[in-house]
């Protein structure tokens, strides 16, 4: 699945980029280059990102419906052990 980012998203990540760019190696990029640089990031490094997201949410999922049972559960048939309780 290919990530596709929103052209607003891209432009608040532009101008980090460049600040990143400029203070750890001491020239400036250009926005050219910053989009350039964003797209390579996005397509070599995102899907592995993306990737781990999706299996922290499945085992966030996984977790939250096997604990549905417990939280969740119903007693069934209690009317009558409900009745022999109070007429105790």
């Amino acid at each position: 699945m290919a990530i596709k980012l929103k052209p607003e998203v891209e432009e608040q990540l532009i101008g980090p980029l460049r600040r990143y760019w400029k203070q750890e190696e001491g020239e400036d990029l250009g926005e050219l280059r910053a989009r350039m640089f964003l797209k390579f990031i996005i397509e070599e490094i995102g899907p592995g990102i993306y990737n781990k997201a999706i299996q922290d949410a499945q085992d966030y999922m996984q977790e939250k419906t096997s604990e549905m049972e417990i939280s969740c559960y119903a007693e069934e048939h209690g009317y009558w052990a409900k009745q022999k309780r109070t007429r105790s």
